[in-house]
């Protein structure tokens, strides 16, 4: 297999684990252990949330079992095509409520999809501690995962995710080959800035 060179360069000094976690699509099929998959779930649990609330919930499929190609099929075609090798394929839930320590009154957050990205980004980073890769998946069929996971109706589907072991670009169709290489980001001068928001 050939690996391309990492072109990502760090603006400001950060672990290397930042740069080094990206998202391909070229999956090489291999199956992933129950023990790993758990240490992915461990890492997420330890993300921050407002509340301590927790809201994330995860369900998933792993390659192999019966219910992967349930999950696979909610993905839409384009994403089938690549993410038919993952190891597994995982949807995050959030709660959309929660009950504040010390009281007994159901509470509307307001920062579950936040918190929920941030177990997210615990997951996807243990994965690539472990020599997986994490990608998340916006396309999909989000009423049909509501229907066919019998997901309540106080949780939000907010994202699928597919972990795969890194394979060669030539396991996908030609037209994938051009995004198989990690990519940049904005400056930071562009998404941060101290005061209000800068005029246009």
């Amino acid at each position: 297999m050939t690996i391309a060179v990492n072109p990502r360069q760090a603006e400001h000094p950060i672990d290397p684990i930042f740069v080094e976690r990206w998202s391909p699509r070229a999956f090489t099929g291999e199956e992933i252990s129950q023990a790993d998959l758990d240490s992915l779930f461990e890492a997420a649990r330890w993300a921050p949330s407002s509340y301590n609330s927790q809201p994330w919930r995860f369900l998933y499929a792993r390659r192999g079992t019966p219910v992967f190609e349930t999950f696979l099929g909610l993905l839409n075609p384009y994403n089938q095509q690549w993410a038919k090798n993952a190891a597994v394929i995982i949807i995050a839930l959030s709660a959309r409520t929660f009950v504040r320590p010390g009281t007994t009154e159901v509470l509307v957050s307001r920062s579950h999809g936040f918190d929920t990205g941030a177990a997210w980004v615990n997951l996807a980073l243990q994965a690539s501690k472990l020599g997986w890769h994490a990608h998340g998946i916006g396309g999909f069929d989000v009423e049909r995962t509501r229907v066919e996971l019998k997901v309540p109706d106080d949780y939000e589907v907010q994202a699928a995710i597919a972990v795969g072991r890194r394979g060669d670009k030539s396991i996908l169709p030609e037209s994938f080959h051009g995004g198989e290489t990690p990519n940049g980001r904005r400056p930071v001068k562009d998404t941060a800035f101290e005061g209000a928001f800068p005029a246009a």
